[in-house]
């Protein structure tokens, strides 16, 4: 009996990652009816790195309602519980994502993580001693300075008066106050799951970087970045805090920053942390075949992305590994070199964006299936 894991991470716009391995799945068993297919759901520290814990770990979905990106908006959202209902795990795009504020209304000189801030405080509530905090699809840019907020830390202007901090408004913070932080912080540990390695300001910084994806134009970027460090300096001078240069600051537009500065986290790899919890090198052992995948495939896959991380568990193990995706780059062939026996595209060339995202299920099981059939012969 032929034996697949299936460990995609999700497409975006249109699949998640549990979507993914049922489609891929659905394109197995029309070629072997009796095969046994393992679904590893996966993701990077960013979009589907709750479900992907909840679904290999048992664990528990919480509903939270909080405020979104920007000051305005209430989101409906949730975080997972796992070990025991000891470790939360927090997505911060599910609060402050860019998804949640339309195309042509986004502006990273307004948007505020506060809202990761009341999921943090939702997790307090359920007696936890560990948070995990995945970075990834933000549409912030504040250092993680409403985080901060709604955990009680208040930012002063020179008035001494309390400022409702967003990306834009860093410059006015004169002062901070400490002394009403919620107190079960402390016994708190608090890890952050981030493949994102670039710091907090300048050209490899979070405006520059990340920002144009965000709707900041060139001013705005420079904007940013200038606040950024402004805050970064500030925070260093009043709380004895450097970590503004230390890689993955500029994860989630400097969320990265804030957790590290105010809360002592410690960052490490999203992808590698659900490949440890899912057990997943224990699953390739005894499969055949390594299924994995997302919406784009190209040379930045290496650096760090759930395909190229399982490919890596695969190619220790000497099992050949088929990466699927919406999307492949003309400069993937370097990444033959890196555990991938093959690298195809669920879609026809210069296919309509829209139908791809509408069919992508269908498109997925569709080319598993040829796939097989033509291994097969």
């Amino acid at each position: 009996m032929m034996k697949f894991v299936l460990a995609p991470d999700s497409f975006k716009e249109s699949m998640t990652a549990e979507e993914a391995c049922l489609a891929m799945q659905r394109g197995i068993l029309q070629v072997y009816p009796n095969a046994e297919c393992i679904h590893v759901p996966m993701a990077d520290g960013g979009e589907g790195t709750v479900d992907a814990l909840i679904y290999a770990l048992d664990g528990q979905k919480i509903g939270c309602k909080v405020q979104g990106p920007l000051s305005h908006q209430q989101v409906d959202c949730y975080f997972g519980l796992i070990d025991g209902g000891k470790t939360a795990v927090i997505e911060m795009a599910k609060a402050n994502g860019i998804h949640l504020v339309k195309a042509n209304e986004r502006n990273p000189l307004l948007t505020s993580t506060y809202g990761t801030g009341q999921m943090i405080l939702s997790a307090l509530e359920h007696g936890v001693t560990k948070i995990m905090v995945g970075l990834g699809g933000s549409v912030t840019n504040d250092a993680g300075a409403g985080m901060a907020q709604a955990l009680g830390i208040k930012f002063l202007d020179e008035n001494k008066y309390e400022i409702k901090v967003c990306s834009g408004n860093l410059t006015q913070i004169k002062d901070i106050d400490l002394s009403a932080i919620d107190a079960r912080l402390k016994n708190i540990e608090f890890l952050i799951a981030s493949d994102v390695t670039n710091p907090l300001c300048g050209e490899q910084g979070a405006s520059a970087i990340f920002g144009p994806q965000k709707g900041a134009t060139p001013k705005m970027v420079q904007e940013l970045n200038q606040n950024l460090k402004y805050f970064a300096d500030f925070i260093e001078q009043k709380i004895n805090k450097n970590c503004q240069n230390v890689a993955g600051a500029g994860a989630a537009g400097g969320l990265g920053f804030g957790l590290m500065a105010f809360l002592n986290a410690k960052i490490q790899s999203g992808a590698q942390f659900i490949i440890k919890q899912t057990n997943l090198a224990e699953k390739i052992a005894y499969a055949d075949y390594v299924f994995t995948g997302e919406g784009s495939i190209d040379f930045q896959t290496k650096f760090g992305k759930t395909p190229w991380a399982v490919a890596q568990v695969a190619k220790r193990l000497n099992k050949p590994v088929i990466a699927f995706a919406g999307r492949v780059g003309d400069d993937v062939e370097p990444l033959f070199d890196e555990g991938f026996e093959q690298i195809i595209s669920i879609n026809e060339p210069n296919c309509d964006l829209k139908v791809a995202l509408n069919n992508a299920e269908k498109n997925l099981e569709k080319v598993v299936f040829s796939f097989l059939k033509t291994m097969n012969k």
